[in-house]
């Protein structure tokens, strides 16, 4: 598929700023603006018609009476120090939706709460937040204060990760780990595996219970029965042991283990993965893996996540009717080469 034209390749063309062809746009557009020069005009327009490039239309809308600035709030030490990071992917989403948007991003990044690691929007102050016309919310541990209070103002919305609420309907674009998980099973099923195990976080979070609920279903409707193991309670070494002592062939590992540090105790008990135990990782864990295997498992689409999730915000913005305000990525399958036969 080809790559869309953006304002970038338009100035690049043109030999001016990106912030001049976005005023030949809206003076095109029939907004009040600074005036462009003839010949330069003349130039950005020409270039226009060269590359084809074409205005979003939402983008446009969003020029009028906007300060085009959204914001991008975490309850976490999230963003990336490197390109490797976990959270580089979404930030890769979101960045790219901004720029065919013709949006900045302000990046909120105030200290945490005292006594906690965690952030919440009324530390960084909400004065701070209208600057912008709308904010994603991404991290972990949320605040529902934060949510109630977005919603009592009508401030426009969207997490990165699927919430729900009893009480409000909140927008989000989450990953379908409750589906991908059911495959992984399935698929670990299809290889002759009938003791899988499932480590991982046992939480209340949302992300978590979708794991937990897709390896649930899929071993139910197989007929077997689930084997949990809480990671909170066990060191690695206790972790197999367990494995072990359960006679499981095959252990899913939520994204809060560490698969290679679970391997490599496995190899000390004389289990050797995959032939001996099988294991699937469920989606990138917070550690990076080590580079020489590839883990069976699936992917997180965080930067289709990250890119969707601005889109919707632009829609809310704009107030356009019949949003799907609860949208689930499909994870991609890793066939890898941790896991095999039975």
């Amino acid at each position: 598929m080809a790559l869309r034209v953006t304002q970038a390749d338009v100035a690049r063309l043109a030999g001016v700023s990106q912030a001049t062809v976005s005023l030949v746009l809206q003076q095109r557009a029939g907004l009040q603006t600074a005036r462009v020069g003839d010949v330069t005009r003349q130039r950005v327009l020409e270039a226009i018609r060269t590359t084809g490039y074409t205005v979003n239309p939402l983008a446009q809308g969003l020029a009028r009476g906007r300060n085009r600035m959204v914001g991008v709030f975490t309850y976490e030490s999230v963003f990336p120090k490197s390109s490797g990071d976990f959270y580089y992917p979404f930030l890769e989403g979101i960045e790219a939706a901004a720029e065919s948007l013709g949006l900045d991003l302000l990046l909120f990044t105030s200290a945490p709460s005292r006594g906690s690691n965690r952030r919440n929007l009324a530390e960084t102050g909400w004065n701070r937040v209208g600057m912008t016309d709308g904010c994603l919310l991404l991290g972990r541990q949320d605040d529902k204060y934060d949510t109630h209070a977005l919603i009592a103002q009508r401030f426009p919305f969207v997490f990165l990760g699927r919430r729900e609420s009893t009480t409000h309907e909140v927008p989000y674009v989450g990953a379908d780990y409750r589906s991908a998980t059911q495959h992984l099973v399935q698929y670990l099923l299809s290889v002759g595996h009938d003791r899988i195990g499932f480590l991982g976080d046992l939480g209340e979070s949302e992300s978590s219970l979708d794991r937990v609920l897709g390896y649930r279903e899929a071993m139910t409707d197989a007929g077997l029965r689930p084997m949990l193991f809480n990671n909170a309670a066990f060191t690695e070494t206790e972790a197999v042991d367990a494995f072990i002592r359960n006679d499981a062939s095959a252990v899913l590992l939520g994204p809060d283990c560490r698969p290679d540090s679970i391997r490599a105790v496995a190899a000390e008990r004389g289990l050797h993965v995959p032939t001996d135990l099988s294991l699937a990782v469920l989606g990138q864990p917070t550690t990076a893996l080590a580079d020489e295997h590839e883990w069976t498992g699936f992917r997180i689409p965080r930067e289709q996540m990250g890119y969707a999730a601005l889109q919707l915000l632009a829609g809310l913005i704009e107030e356009q009717k019949e949003l799907d305000m609860h949208q689930l990525v499909p994870c991609a399958f890793v066939e890898g080469e941790t896991a095999t036969h039975r």
